[in-house]
């Protein structure tokens, strides 16, 4: 009865809409990890540190949106080898308020012009302006708070992830002749820095402080832009200002084809694509081998120019093969508690990029695609929703080049068979799809938010990343 009065009050006090308000508080206020109490989705990612602060966003009362953010950024301090604030990126993000679902482009792409004494060309950034508008789109928290974890991180320090460690030993000798790189990445004796070593960046950390202060658009068409530029030109990339001003990301609706009572959604990129084509054959009883040539031929054709959404209709993919390398990629998925989902997937088109470090401001430059032999990354991203019931089932990214579009068919079709998403993601897979391949998954297999006790998240076993959630 007392509360039932309480509640009468709080309809007709000024400045009173729960009862906590006229009885204080009982937990931490929104945007303060503890805010969301028992399920509040869950997280994967190739990289732990940046599960972590998607997982604690998540827990403050974030959407999947604003996980995202913070785990793109995240990602640029603790696994700039793959995905660098100034590389780029795919996302897909489903609506459940709406029933919609998007894609977000922002992938590194060549300059316009090219500077003749720029001797390692380096990419347009997609990541910073990507972010922001898909969370400007669905996020719930401000910008400038869901980025604040990176530049912590990138100010204190953070350990080095064993990813991270892996990728720095595989390059390190080419990677050290540039004077920044080595400073940033190199211990006091010249090696490199190993799993555990602290890794600073005062530097990065800075330039997400003014990221955060004066706003995304700084770093395209502001003070930030000339001093990228310049600094990009010092370290043999040479990006113009012009350009950086109309580095834009585009949001579309997503490529789609429906599976049962389901949709499946790709981004309009070739692996992605790949990614659905291959599901799509596997759920036609096609064998892995046959689903995985045809991820091969639809990502092919959709970077050769053809449509995307008729290559996933069925239309017969024509344009050649794809390059013996592919730059390297990486991703993550979010989910939250109210059915909001987002995959997304990352390269800088090259391992570190150029090679080269910004100076002042400690970004690892991605390599402009299409020049020398630097080809297009494949990133692989997947959505699965219903309509009907306004729900999200799945969502799942991928890497390994070439193997990640069958990686991420094979894992999601497990998913879809019942399996959880660590049985999704040790699932074996078909030549190169097993052995490089490497999966981030959450599945609902009775849907969200109809369902969440149904909801299982994963990281490839494969790989060193983790999946985090809450119940």
């Amino acid at each position: 009865m007392r509360v039932g009065l309480a509640t009468a009050a709080c309809a007709v006090l000024a400045g009173c809409s729960t009862v906590e308000g006229l009885f204080g508080a009982s937990g931490p206020p929104l945007g303060t990890p503890g805010f969301v109490q028992g399920f509040l989705g869950g997280v994967a990612a190739e990289e732990p540190r940046a599960a972590l602060i998607g997982r604690d966003i998540l827990a403050a009362g974030g959407s999947a949106a604003d996980a995202a953010a913070a785990m793109g950024f995240a990602l640029g301090v603790t696994l700039p080898s793959r995905a660098s604030l100034a590389g780029g990126g795919v996302c897909l993000a489903y609506d459940p308020r709406r029933d919609q679902a998007i894609a977000a482009t922002f992938l590194p792409r060549a300059p316009t012009v090219l500077d003749p004494g720029s001797d390692r060309p380096a990419a347009l950034p997609g990541t910073p302006r990507g972010l922001f508008a898909l969370h400007a789109r669905l996020g719930r928290l401000p910008f400038e708070q869901v980025i604040a974890p990176a530049e912590q991180a990138a100010r204190f320090g953070t350990p080095m992830s064993r990813a991270l460690a892996r990728d720095l030993a595989v390059v390190a000798t080419p990677l050290f002749a540039d004077p920044n790189a080595r400073a940033r990445f190199a211990r006091p004796d010249g090696t490199p820095l190993g799993e555990g070593d602290l890794l600073v960046q005062p530097e990065l950390a800075n330039l997400i402080g003014l990221i955060r202060t004066q706003g995304v658009g700084d770093l395209y068409q502001g003070g930030l832009a000339r001093r990228l530029a310049d600094a990009s030109r010092a370290a043999g990339g040479a990006l113009a200002f012009e350009d950086l001003r109309t580095t834009l990301p585009q949001l579309t609706t997503t490529v789609a084809v429906r599976l049962g009572s389901d949709v499946v959604h790709a981004a309009p990129v070739g692996g992605s694509v790949g990614a659905a084509v291959a599901l799509r054959a596997l759920a036609a009883r096609a064998s892995a081998e046959e689903a995985a040539a045809a991820a091969r031929a639809a990502a092919a054709a959709v970077r050769a120019g053809a449509d995307p959404q008729a290559v996933l209709d069925g239309a017969t993919p024509t344009g050649g093969g794809l390059p013996a390398a592919l730059g390297a990629t990486t991703g993550f998925v979010a989910v939250d508690r109210d059915g909001q989902a987002v995959a997304c997937a990352f390269t800088n088109n090259n391992l570190f990029g150029t090679g080269r470090v910004a100076p002042g401001l400690g970004l690892v430059l991605a390599a402009a695609p299409g020049i020398g032999a630097i080809p297009p990354a494949l990133p692989s991203v997947l959505l699965i929703s219903n309509s009907p019931l306004r729900a999200v089932r799945l969502a799942a990214s991928a890497s390994g080049g070439e193997a990640g579009p069958i990686a991420l068919a094979v894992a999601a079709s497990e998913a879809l068979a019942r399996r959880t998403a660590a049985e999704a993601v040790a699932a074996p897979r078909p030549g190169l799809g097993d052995r490089l391949g490497r999966v981030n998954l959450v599945h609902c297999p009775g849907y969200l938010p109809r369902d969440p006790s149904s909801c299982s998240w994963a990281a490839d076993p494969r790989g060193h990343g983790l999946a985090l959630g809450a119940d």
